[in-house]
Formats: structure tokens, C-alpha cells, sequence
């Protein structure tokens, strides 16, 4: 049986997963270490991933050491991780990711990249290859799927990406980790959310000292 689709964010308590656009921001390694924009940016990433860093598995998982806090904000990333048998991503989340993640990226799965540009699969150390797919979303779901067997496919991001599978239709269920900031203005998650197609079944909310979890059931209207 075909696992769920699902996606798995961090959003501020104004709605948003991810600071302003970085159009512009990603020039020369140069021009990034001087470039303001891109260090507020960081700052603020910073600060709405930060009830994820302290976290024991995902320490462990980008081999920062065996310390760190247990609990429930620490069995949801486990939980989150161990029920992903491949991901999906926007060409944009791909490009940043390729100059931030260490040469064993996080994933551990196969990765499709959803892009208009053709490139041979990627394969990194750890049991990560990012396959990139030139023909659509729908496409790139079905070539996840068949690779994760029974486990699931999360829709990492970015928001773009995510917004077009919940707008087809594709998501069987998310979550939400509500981190205790403030951005103003930025991307938010469900700027052009088709509303008239999507109804939601909470099935989870709880609370830690660091974030607020939130999860939903995606059914059609």
C-alpha cells in the first residue's frame, strides 16, 4: 500500500516559513558574507528553526554529536525523519540547500527536485540522491512514490512547491511546528492556497516550550 503525501514546516505566528525573498541574495561567496540582506535573513531562519537545532535526533542526524534535549519536540523530528521514504523540492530550496547542507545531506532518501533545468542525479554520501525532474509535479510524485515503497513522501518546500500540491489535490496531511516569532513580511505558506478546494481535520496540537505542533487531515471540499 502507497504511503501518504504529506509536508512537515516551521511557520512564524504571522504566517510565515521563510523570511523575504532571496532574489539577488545568493551572488559570489563573497558578495554573501558582505551582503546585509542575506545575514538578516539568516538571523531570522535562525530563529524560526530554532526549537529543531537543540534536538537529539537531529543532531545525531547531521552528526553534530550524541548530545542534546529529549522529548516531544525531539520525537517529532524523529517521527517526521523516520516516516519520509523521499522527498520532493522547488528548484529554489535545492539551490540554497546545495551551498548550505554538509556533503552528507540530511535526507537519507532519494530526493526530487522539481526544476525546468536537466541534470544528472546527484548522488551524495549517506544514502542521499537528488534526481532532478523536468515535467512537472505530478510526475516527480510519481517517481517518489514508487521508490518509498510503503513509507511516506514529504513535500519539503518550498512554499511555492508545497502550495502546488495542495492546490492539485496531493496532500493527504501536514504539519505545522509554530515557532514564537514575529516576521512582518516574508513568504507565507498560504499566500494563493486554492481555500475552495482544501478543508482541514485537525488530528494533533500540542504545545512545548519551544514551539506549538499542529496537525491537519487534507480533504477535498
Amino acid at each position: 500500500m502507497a504511503g501518504k503525501v504529506f509536508f512537515s514546516v516551521s511557520m512564524s505566528l504571522d504566517g510565515f516559513s521563510a523570511p523575504e525573498s532571496m532574489e539577488g541574495m545568493l551572488a559570489t561567496p563573497e558578495q554573501r558574507d558582505r551582503n546585509p540582506r542575506l545575514k538578516r535573513w539568516t538571523a531570522q531562519w535562525m530563529e524560526l528553526q530554532a526549537w529543531i537545532f537543540p534536538q537529539r535526533f537531529f543532531r545525531q542526524n547531521l552528526h553534530l554529536g550524541d548530545d542534546g534535549e529529549e522529548g516531544r519536540d525531539n520525537d517529532i523530528v524523529r517521527e517526521t525523519f523516520e516516516r519520509t521514504g523521499a522527498s520532493i523540492m522547488g528548484k529554489r530550496m535545492f539551490d540554497l540547500g546545495e551551498q548550505a547542507w554538509p556533503e552528507e545531506a540530511p535526507f537519507h532518501t532519494p530526493v526530487f527536485v522539481v526544476t525546468h533545468q536537466r541534470r544528472d542525479p546527484w548522488e551524495r554520501p549517506g544514502g542521499t540522491t537528488f534526481h532532478f525532474v523536468n515535467d512537472g509535479i505530478h510526475s516527480a510524485l510519481g517517481q517518489a512514490r514508487d521508490v518509498a515503497g510503503d513509507r511516506d513522501v514529504r513535500i519539503s518546500g518550498g512554499s511555492a512547491t508545497i502550495l502546488a500540491y495542495l492546490n492539485a489535490g496531493l496532500v493527504d496531511e501536514f504539519s505545522i511546528a509554530l515557532s514564537p516569532v514575529l516576521f512582518g513580511a516574508g513568504t507565507r505558506l498560504f499566500d494563493g492556497v486554492d481555500a475552495s478546494r482544501v478543508a482541514l481535520e485537525p488530528i494533533r496540537s500540542e504545545a512545548s516550550s519551544r514551539a506549538t505542533h499542529l496537525s491537519y487531515v487534507v480533504h477535498s471540499r
